[in-house]
């Protein structure tokens, strides 16, 4: 087991402090810092079109649910403004799999994958390959933990 993952679990099993004081101001989007830019200022669209984290650019930004998001182009913002739900992270942007392990952390825009059509970001590239170990699992728990550690 890495030193990271025994981290891991043992902050889980002690109820990291941190989260559960952060829990019950989770907004419904991860914002960069004390600025409302969502997705780190990447495009949410370029990872369904390109099949690329992308940084945004900020001709093109658009404010949507209290954060604002940047696109590489107009034809993003334009697909994005049609449709925003289809292009969102989930989990609010939130790392996917401290979500799936019942508390939010920041996720990094550049370690993310697409499931059933669904953009899910993650922390880093280690803890992205514990979540992709058994994503199925993952987004059920996710799932059904997010309406908790967001409203909580």
């Amino acid at each position: 087991m890495t030193f990271f993952r025994a981290l891991m679990i043992l902050g889980l099993l002690f109820v990291n402090p941190i989260a559960a004081e952060s829990v019950a101001e989770v907004p419904a989007v991860h914002t960069k810092g004390k600025s409302n830019l969502a997705v780190g200022g990447y495009d949410p669209v370029a990872y369904f079109v390109e099949k690329k984290a992308r940084k945004g650019n900020k001709m093109y930004h658009y404010e949507y649910m209290d954060a604002s998001y940047r696109f590489v182009s107009e034809e993003n913002l334009e697909l994005f403004k049609k449709n925003p739900d289809a292009y969102l992270p989930q989990y609010g942007g939130y790392c996917a799999w401290a979500v799936a392990n019942g508390y939010t952390y920041r996720a990094s825009p550049k370690h993310w994958s697409i499931v059933d059509g669904k953009l899910y970001l993650n922390f880093n590239g280690k803890v992205k390959n514990m979540w992709s170990e058994d994503t199925e699992l993952r987004i059920a728990q996710g799932d059904k933990n997010w309406p908790n550690v967001r409203f909580q």
